[in-house]
C-alpha cells in the first residue's frame, strides 16, 4: 500500500539560505533531482526562477530540471506529464496563483502531479505554488476565497504572512466559515505534511493556524 509523499507548503521567498527544510525534503525524495515548474512565473522570467533554483540546490548535491509548463498547451503535453509522473521531487515556484491554477486545472500535468504524490513523491509549493495546492485558495487581489486545486481540502494558505496587509487578512478571516482552516505562513517557512499525515513547521519564521477565522493550534490539521 502506498501513501502520499511529503507535502511542503512554503510561504514564499523560496530557494534561499533559511529554507533549511529543503535538504530534508530532498532526502525524503530518495533522489538527487528536483523538477521545478516555474508556471506561476510565466510572465516574470520563468528561466530566472529555474536558474535560481539550480544555484540553490547545487550545494545540496541536487540537480534541477526546469519543466517549462507555461501555458495550457504545455500542461496538456504528454511528455511534460510523463516528466512529472516519474519525478520524485516536484517543486512549484511562486508568481501568479491565478495563472498557475488556470494552466494546471484538470490538465494532464496536474493529473500526473496528483498521481506522483499519491505514489510517494515529494511535492513542494511556494507562495502561489502553495496556494493552488489547497482548496479553497485565497485570491491575492483582495483576500477573497476562490477555487484551488485541492491536494489538501478545507485548507487555505496565506503566504508572505509577515508582509500581508491587515485589510486583506481581515477579509479572508471574515469569509472563513464552515470548518475552513487557514495557514498564515511566513516567508522562508514551510508547513509540512509528513508521510504519516502529521504536520510540522520548519524554516525561518512561523505558521499561524486559524479555524473559522479564529486562532487555532496545529491540531486542527489532524485527520
Amino acid at each position: 500500500m502506498t501513501h502520499p509523499g511529503p507535502l511542503a507548503l512554503i510561504g514564499g521567498a523560496e530557494w534561499r539560505e533559511k529554507c533549511t527544510f529543503d535538504a530534508d525534503l530532498l532526502k525524503e525524495s530518495g533522489s538527487r533531482e528536483v523538477l521545478v515548474l516555474p508556471t506561476a512565473a510565466a510572465y516574470e522570467h520563468p528561466d530566472r526562477a529555474v536558474e535560481w533554483a539550480t544555484k540553490y540546490f547545487a550545494p545540496l548535491g541536487a540537480t534541477v530540471t526546469g519543466l517549462m509548463v507555461l501555458g495550457r498547451s504545455d500542461a496538456e503535453d504528454e511528455a511534460n506529464a510523463d516528466a512529472v509522473r516519474s519525478a520524485r521531487f516536484v517543486y512549484l515556484g511562486g508568481g501568479s496563483p491565478l495563472h498557475l491554477r488556470s494552466v494546471l486545472k484538470d490538465s494532464k500535468v496536474w493529473e500526473a502531479l496528483e498521481g506522483a504524490w499519491q505514489a510517494g513523491a515529494v511535492v513542494a509549493g511556494s507562495s502561489a505554488g502553495a496556494m493552488v495546492l489547497c482548496d479553497p485558495m485565497i485570491d491575492p487581489r483582495g483576500g477573497a476565497l476562490t477555487l484551488g486545486l485541492g491536494l489538501v481540502e478545507q485548507l487555505a494558505v496565506l503566504p508572505h504572512a509577515d508582509t500581508w496587509s491587515p485589510e486583506k487578512s481581515h477579509r479572508t478571516f471574515s469569509l472563513a466559515k464552515g470548518g475552513l482552516r487557514i495557514a498564515a505562513i511566513d516567508e522562508q517557512t514551510a508547513l509540512i505534511r509528513e508521510r504519516d499525515g502529521k504536520w510540522r513547521v520548519a524554516g525561518a519564521g512561523s505558521v499561524t493556524l486559524y479555524l473559522d477565522g479564529q486562532p487555532a493550534s496545529l491540531d486542527v490539521l489532524a485527520g
